[in-house]
């Protein structure tokens, strides 16, 4: 294992000092998915911060972070939890190095030689709007769209050619990383054909994005107008984002621009992960987080931090993957320099196993006093899970943090809107290499689903009787155990147990369902029983991952 005494933590990280390899790696991945990660940093507004992009080695993904909120309360002391930086635990944990040599970039005309398959690549493009390395001007998102597709092509050549890749350029692969704007520069290249080669779309595998605003940026409730173009402000502008984005059909008919065609880039290989900490994100003496408001990271709303597909005829297909952590855009409690954050990267990029966690609402019942009556409700939707044996949360959505799941009573009880009774809470990776106890051949996590009871208002007016703050109309713990196919011809074995009913224990059998290409369907049935009430399932569409 690389000693961490070896690297240099002065601001920037000299990862080629401690030589990480693939055979030093504490965690131990085959090499067919060990591709090159491309990290593509987010907006730097003024002169001063993209010269400070320019200087930075790493452009922000070698800061680390020892705090942490356990609490939504400000007041509150932070937790003290080292996380090291994702550049450090990436080289630690995996292997992988930077690509920097004598003091020069791979795009540098001078550059010589050739890269490994895990190799850290950082594509620089506010070099060119800096006014030490550059012009001084700002080019438009396009131009560092068009970058990425020609750094792709340059790792891809300098991979192939190593001499231990043993890969064609036709099998050549790579991951984009992205944090806030970078997102939306790797939706760019990806989705606009003018902005690209198709050689070059066709080497990445899989996009993780950091807190991006794919939905353009609100600020006071209203988008960023396309006027304002002040230090290209208007980049998040919603029809400026549908031209750039190649969206203007889709814009058109959901006024949204956080759609990701299919034929452009599969959805099943996109990762967003949503920041829920408004409070902690200091930008602007906190006028950011003032006019982003609550539901936000601060900047960015978090209805506007993830993607869906789209088919080919415009409409939604299904949520891209999608995590929550008490985050914030950036800063001393940002979500790239988190824990929370690089487990989600980390087992996305090279995890085992991928389950989608749905909740399927069958009925909702009201207090008997108001059952007849025309009620206006709000339902919200919580979500806690957790691998075995950690301290942390894989996604974390709760009514304090504004980050919960929520439907009207009318809509849940709406015979006609089925789609309104389905809602998509989460999605969690687990890893082989990350189980406390190796030998076993399960993975497990824990799962906890709260439904709040709602501020039921009849003619307008609020309905104290009957109201309890904070309560909830149901809220269990559940453990997950799964066991993958071990060989071929094997089914996946599944157990849970409710923890009010049987604590630290999943010993219950829960039967699957085969769906297409291999994945299952697990459901175990909720019931809070009695009224006010809910009923209905969890559902969970399991598959294995990288296999």
């Amino acid at each position: 294992m690389p000693d961490k005494s070896e690297y240099v933590k002065d601001g920037s990280v000299d990862l080629l000092r401690s030589q990480p390899s693939a055979s030093s790696a504490r965690i131990q991945i085959p090499d067919s998915i060990a591709h090159p990660i491309i990290y593509v940093r987010g907006y730097a507004m003024t002169e001063r911060e993209q010269d400070e992009a320019a200087v930075d080695p790493f452009c922000g993904f070698n800061v680390g972070s020892t705090i942490y909120r356990a609490s939504p309360n400000k007041k509150d002391p932070a937790k003290k939890f080292i996380f090291e930086s994702p550049i450090i635990r990436l080289a630690v944990d995996y292997g992988y190095s930077d690509v920097y040599e004598e003091g020069l970039d791979i795009l540098d005309a001078d550059w010589q030689g050739t890269i490994p398959r895990r190799s850290i690549v950082i594509h620089r493009y506010y070099d060119q709007a800096s006014g030490l390395l550059g012009s001084g001007t700002t080019p438009p998102i396009t131009e560092f769209a068009k970058g990425l597709n020609q750094l792709i092509l340059r790792v891809r050549d300098l991979v192939c050619a190593h001499r231990d890749s043993n890969i064609s350029p036709q099998e050549f692969r790579c991951y984009l990383v992205a944090h806030s704007m970078g997102g939306l520069i790797c939706r760019a290249f990806l989705q606009n054909p003018i902005l690209g080669d198709k050689e070059a779309r066709q080497c990445v595998d899989k996009v993780f994005t950091y807190a991006t605003p794919h939905n353009g940026i609100d600020m006071a409730g209203l988008n960023v107008p396309r006027w304002l173009g002040v230090a290209e402000m208007n980049t998040f502008n919603l029809k400026n984002m549908a031209k750039y984005l190649n969206l203007a059909t889709f814009y058109k008919k959901s006024k949204r621009v956080d759609g990701l065609p299919e034929r452009s880039f599969p959805s099943s290989r996109f990762f967003c992960m949503i920041g829920t900490n408004r409070a902690d994100y200091e930008a602007a003496m906190g006028l950011s987080r003032a006019f982003s408001g609550h539901g936000s990271d601060g900047l960015v709303k978090i209805d506007n931090a993830s993607v869906s597909g789209v088919d080919a005829k415009g409409n939604t297909t299904a949520p891209c993957a999608t995590a929550y952590a008490y985050r914030s855009h950036s800063g001393f409690f940002g979500i790239v320099n988190s824990e929370e954050g690089y487990q989600n990267l980390t087992r996305f990029l090279f995890g085992d196993v991928r389950i989608d966690i749905w909740v399927d609402v069958e009925t909702v019942r009201l207090p008997p006093e108001i059952k007849d009556k025309p009620v206006n409700a709000l339902y919200l939707f919580e979500l806690l899970t957790s691998p075995r044996g950690k301290r942390w949360y894989l996604s974390r959505r709760i009514a304090e943090e504004d980050s919960v799941a929520c439907r009207s009573h009318q809509r849940l009880v709406d015979v006609p809107d089925k789609n309104a009774r389905t809602i998509y809470l989460s999605s969690v990776f687990l890893a082989k290499f990350a189980r406390v106890k190796s030998t076993r051949p399960s993975l497990a996590y824990d799962l906890t689903l709260g439904v709040r009871v709602p501020d039921y208002e009849i003619e307008r007016k609020f309905w104290p009787e009957g109201h309890f703050e904070g309560a909830y109309l149901f809220r269990n713990t559940m453990i997950v155990e799964l066991t993958p196919p071990q060989q071929k011809g094997e089914e996946w074995r599944a157990s849970f147990d409710w923890q009010s009913e049987n604590p630290g224990r999943a010993s219950k059998p829960l039967s699957t369902r085969k769906l297409t290409r291999g994945h299952i369907e697990m459901t175990v049935p909720f019931n809070s029983n009695g009224s006010p009430g809910i009923e209905g399932q969890l559902r969970f569409a399991v598959s294995a991952w990288n296999s």
